[in-house]
């Protein structure tokens, strides 16, 4: 065979070069996809951190077909074409990778939100709430691919971009509220400020949560009702979690009479200290005498509990105010109350 015949405008040494191109690449594309990519998945598998089963989840998703798309163009390069034929597979090759990002990025959410449900799987109202956003997600990415193949294809997309934008806006300006809302629920679920279960404090209000919506959060008060407040608005308030102190700090202040003798008044931080020390769960911080009020002399008491139960803090606090009351009735000690003490002078007789 002559290789410099020329076959469609093009001699057969540059077709010859062209099939070798595409024989390779497809080799080598195929060889990658069935063995390079099956052996990372199973290292992926033996290690701790999820970054590479994220990544081999998302070339698990490589398509052949639309990466030979890519191959037949790469060897069209080196042929002198007709230039619809050029122009026709530039497009596919465009339409093709674009494609395939759109597939790999919405693996990449895929694998994402799968890792998370299986982390909080305790948590039915963050797995909905990340179900219901990467849902989002996804009809944004592919919303985005469709514009890029249109585009390719020739079809003027600027008139639908321009309507999409308008649209956007308004039903975002519309929709602010709720918007606001939905990308608070993102942040709670991702930030982690609270959980299910948590005491929260929240503008004079407490309660314990219940559910995490893509709107609101609802939280069960002391009283048993339920307080339902906007997502934005909680992250916007003062939070005090409750429901994560490593400890709790308690503090009281007793008032003695001043009648009391020195000798007593010395010996009631030791009292105070050794009533402490004997319930469980408590960490004796200090107690001291801290002031001489209008009609008391004052000590100061300060200790933390170990544990932050609310009821364990309340019974400890009751047993040593108990054995307090106690010890002071036994050594004839007086708690002070308010009293007022009114001097007279004599008056003197008339002349």
């Amino acid at each position: 065979m002559n290789l410099d015949q020329v076959i469609y405008g093009n001699a057969v040494s540059a077709w010859l070069v062209a099939a070798g191109v595409l024989v390779l690449a497809a080799s080598v594309l195929w060889v990658v996809q069935r063995y390079v990519l099956r052996g990372f998945s199973r290292f992926a598998t033996t290690t701790q951190t999820r970054v590479d089963d994220l990544v081999a989840h998302v070339l698990k998703k490589t398509k052949f077909w639309l990466t030979l798309v890519v191959a037949i163009f790469a060897a069209s390069l080196s042929l002198s074409l007709d230039p619809q034929i050029a122009l026709v597979l530039r497009r596919a090759a465009a339409i093709a990778i674009v494609l395939q990002g759109g597939i790999w990025i919405s693996a990449a959410i895929t694998s994402w939100v799968e890792g998370f449900v299986r982390r909080m799987a305790a948590d039915a109202d963050a797995v909905t709430t990340v179900s219901a956003l990467s849902f989002v997600g996804r009809l944004v990415v592919w919303t985005v691919v469709t514009l890029l193949i249109l585009d390719n294809l020739g079809i003027e997309v600027t008139a639908l971009l321009t309507g999409l934008g308008i649209g956007g806006i308004a039903v975002a300006l519309a929709a602010q509220s709720i918007l606001g809302d939905l990308f608070a629920s993102l942040s709670i679920v991702l930030d982690r400020p609270f959980a299910l279960g948590d005491f929260l404090e929240v503008d004079g209000y407490k309660g314990s949560v219940q559910q995490i919506g893509l709107k609101t959060t609802r939280l069960r008060s002391l009283g048993g009702e339920e307080l339902i407040v906007g997502n934005n608005d909680l992250l916007d308030s003062r939070i005090r979690n409750l429901g994560r102190m490593a400890d709790r700090r308690a503090s009281f202040t007793v008032g003695v009479t001043y009648e009391t003798p020195r000798a007593l008044l010395t010996q009631i931080p030791s009292w105070i200290e050794t009533l402490v020390k004997a319930q469980e769960h408590t960490r004796f911080d200090r107690s001291h005498l801290v002031e001489f009020g209008p009609y008391s002399i004052d000590f100061e008491t300060v200790f933390h509990m170990t544990v932050p139960d609310h009821a364990t803090y309340m019974n400890a606090q009751e047993a040593v105010k108990l054995g307090l009351h106690e010890r002071f009735e036994q050594e004839g000690v007086e708690f002070a109350y308010p009293t007022q003490v009114v001097y007279s002078a004599p008056q003197k007789a008339p002349r």
